[in-house]
């Protein structure tokens, strides 16, 4: 009997340990698999200033895939012979997926609203929209490469002038 009574105990005290190891210590919160990053630009010429900033956040839902949102404004002073000022606001949606760790592709849908004012009666109000399609090198919390936008329209285009264009991440 005594030995049943040890047995019992040794396998209680077993299983005490096995419940102590789940902790809600051991519970991952949300906010560790977010990464936060974006990127500011600050560019003065003889007749031209421009000043943007793009806070983004990303959740990684593994080590391989995330999706997140990225915020934009940009503010650009035009001195030459058209004398303009643009305000450009708005946001992304955006995935990431790394098929191999040093490699990541993108997809991003933008839309920014789009103010133009002249110095003449001309002022510009439009929604322009992006849709990306990228390649990116990644090293540590950097991501550089190229991306595509299948919805370029060069005529009506005020952003860009070219669908492929660079894009520089930094995320922490």
């Amino acid at each position: 009997m005594r030995k049943i009574y040890f047995l019992l105990a040794i396998i209680s005290l077993v299983h005490l340990n096995i419940f102590g190891q789940n902790s809600n210590l051991d519970k991952q919160r949300f906010i560790d698999n977010v990464r936060f990053g974006g990127g500011f630009n600050i560019g003065v010429g003889n007749n031209y200033s421009t000043f943007s900033l793009s806070p983004s956040a990303i959740y990684d839902f593994s080590d391989k895939f995330g999706a997140g949102f990225n915020l934009t404004y940009v503010y650009v002073k035009n001195k030459s012979i058209q004398n303009s000022t643009t305000h450009l606001y708005g946001g992304s949606i955006l995935a990431l997926f790394k098929p191999i760790y040093y490699l990541q592709l993108s997809t991003e849908y933008e839309n920014l609203k789009i103010n133009q004012n002249y110095y003449s009666e001309n002022n510009i109000s439009q929604w322009q929209n992006a849709l990306y399609f990228g390649l990116e090198y990644v090293t540590g919390n950097i991501s550089m490469g190229l991306r595509y936008d299948v919805l370029f329209n060069k005529v009506k285009s005020i952003t860009n002038s070219s669908a492929l264009n660079p894009v520089f991440r930094i995320y922490f």
